[in-house]
C-alpha cells in the first residue's frame, strides 16, 4: 500500500521500492510481474491525481533504468463516504477500488471501534443495531455507499476492478452482499481464508441477485 500523505522524498521512496522489487522479481523468473498500488484514505480526486503522476514517473524511472517493463495498476481504497460519493470522477483516474469497510463504517458511524467495544452490546441489546457493524456490514448504511460507489465507478469505467478488505472480507454474511454488489475479490485475514473462500463458493451458488441485498 502506497502511502496518502504528499511529501515528495517518502513517496518516491515507497513507488522506487516497489517498482525495483517488481523489475528483480521480473527478472528472476523470467515473466513479469504486475503491481497493484494502492493509495489509502483519498478524499478527492486531485490527490490521487498528485500520487499517481509521482508513481508513474518513478515507476518510468526504475524500468527506463533496468530495462525491463513490468505492467502496474494504480488504484484507491474508499474508506471516507466522500470518496464513495465521488467515485465517479475518482475513478477516472483510479484503475482499482478496494473498499475499506473497517475505515468505512468508522467514518460512516462517527465510531472508533476500539471505543465501540465498550457500548456495543448495550445497542444491541437495545435494538439500535442489529448486530456489530464492525463484525457484519452495515448493509443499509455503509453498503449503501459501497454500492453508490460501485455503481458510479464503473459508470465512469467500466471495467473497474472492486474488492473489500478488512475483517468484513471474512464474515459470510459481508460476503453475500458484497456478491450481490458485484465486487470481484474479498481480501481478509489468513485465519479467515478458509471461511470466505466458502462463503464466496456459497454466494455464487446459490444465485444471489445482484441488486445489494444480503
Amino acid at each position: 500500500m502506497f502511502s496518502k500523505a504528499i511529501s515528495c522524498i517518502p513517496r518516491e521512496m515507497q513507488a522506487a521500492a516497489i517498482f525495483e522489487a517488481a523489475v528483480e522479481v521480473t527478472q528472476e523468473i523470467g515473466k513479469p510481474v504486475a503491481p497493484e498500488i494502492m493509495v489509502p484514505l483519498i478524499a478527492a480526486k486531485k490527490e490521487l491525481d498528485i500520487l499517481k503522476a509521482i508513481i508513474d514517473r518513478v515507476g518510468r524511472e526504475v524500468m527506463e533504468g533496468a530495462g525491463v517493463s513490468v505492467p502496474y495498476l494504480v488504484g484507491t481504497m474508499i474508506e471516507l463516504p466522500r470518496a464513495a460519493l465521488r467515485a465517479g470522477e475518482i475513478a477516472e483516474t483510479a484503475e482499482f477500488f478496494s473498499f475499506g469497510t473497517n475505515d468505512l463504517t468508522q467514518t460512516v458511524f462517527g465510531l472508533s471501534r476500539d471505543d465501540a467495544a465498550s457500548f456495543m452490546g448495550a445497542y444491541q441489546r437495545l435494538g439500535i443495531l442489529d448486530h456489530d457493524p464492525f463484525m457484519t456490514l452495515d448493509v443499509v448504511g455503509v453498503g449503501e455507499l459501497v454500492r453508490i460507489a460501485v455503481e458510479r465507478g464503473r459508470a465512469t469505467r467500466p471495467g473497474l476492478k472492486l474488492g473489500i478488505c478488512g475483517e468484513h472480507g471474512g464474515d459470510p454474511a459481508s460476503i453475500r452482499f458484497c456478491h450481490a454488489v458485484g465486487l470481484d475479490y474479498v481480501s481478509c485475514s489468513p485465519y479467515r481464508v478458509p471461511i470466505a473462500r466458502l462463503a464466496a463458493a456459497q454466494a455464487k451458488l446459490s444465485g444471489d441477485h445482484r441488486d445489494g441485498t444480503a
